[in-house]
């Protein structure tokens, strides 16, 4: 099957589900992808000829994809962070968004790690503690780029973490001289058990927060693929993760620490009060790349 042919092909079972440019992107990541060529080869060699076993691997994958399954599902993976991430229908697939809760994590955790180096060899590592963590993106990110630090990462769901726990970054480790994050299954919404990692300098969560309303907006590569759980809250109740998050933060969170939550939109106010009323004297909300309303960032 020559190359050209498998690409008009792709384009055109994809173009029901998206806009012609990114069904062309999807299916020219497909083939650099899966078959190790450039998104640029069928220009320059027009005959090349993929052969029948690649074919065949292609095709199914495209099949997949007809029917809505994510580009990273369909891949194993997804890119975040310069890090590249084994995803499973078991995470969420990680979102560019979510790089700036990391980045501003990072700048306030290396502060703290500038302060406490001046101790030596005696200094306390950073502590940070990811909730609701998924594939584990957030808690592995920070690790890897703050050396030293002690990374805790809880999830529900035991098939999320396993996907967190065995995310390949042995080589990055130790280039890095890093730690890997520690993964412990733990209900957010249980608030008040036994909990022996504390305290912590930083606390990161991107929890559920889309409301079933919103599911006439959403694509099907979204509904039907990613995890319900991960993503949904009660619509009679938006804020039943974050009066969670906030009980967390008031056992765990240092009187000097900073903690950084995902937001819907649409709530920036009452998620903000939420924290405000469980006695955060600083929240703030923070935007994305698009000038959205992403993250409140909140300190005692």
């Amino acid at each position: 099957m020559l190359l050209n042919a498998f690409i008009d092909q792709g384009i055109k079972a994809l173009e029901p589900l998206y806009p012609t440019p990114e069904a062309r992107q999807m299916i020219l990541m497909l083939c650099e992808e899966t078959l190790g060529i450039k998104n640029y080869t069928h220009i320059v060699n027009p005959d090349y000829e993929i052969s029948k076993a690649d074919s065949d691997m292609l095709l199914t994958k495209l099949e997949d994809l007809s029917r809505g399954m994510p580009l990273q599902y369909a891949l194993g993976y997804a890119d975040f962070c310069g890090l590249r991430f084994r995803v499973t229908p078991a995470v969420l697939i990680p979102r560019p968004e979510t790089e700036l809760l990391v980045r501003d994590a990072l700048q306030h955790a290396s502060r703290i790690k500038r302060m406490r180096d001046a101790y030596g060899k005696g200094a306390e590592p950073v502590r940070v503690l990811d909730l609701c963590t998924g594939s584990g993106c957030i808690a592995w990110s920070v690790a890897l780029n703050l050396p030293g630090a002690v990374v805790v990462g809880t999830d529900i769901s035991e098939d999320a973490l396993e996907v967190a726990r065995t995310q390949d970054f042995a080589s990055e480790l130790k280039s890095r001289q890093a730690v890997a994050p520690t993964f412990v299954k733990s209900d957010v919404l249980d608030t008040e058990q036994e909990f022996p990692y504390g305290p912590f300098d930083l606390i990161l969560s991107n929890p559920p927060y889309v409301l079933p309303s919103e599911k006439a907006q959403m694509r099907v590569n979204v509904l039907g693929y990613e995890p319900e759980g991960a993503l949904f809250v009660p619509q009679e109740d938006p804020m039943l993760y974050y009066r969670a998050i906030a009980k967390w933060s008031e056992r765990f969170l240092n009187p000097e620490g900073k903690a950084l939550t995902e937001i819907n939109a649409q709530l920036a106010d009452e998620t903000k009060e939420v924290f405000r009323n469980a006695g955060f004297s600083g929240t703030e909300v923070l935007k994305d790349y698009f000038y959205k309303n992403r993250f409140v960032l909140y300190y005692k």
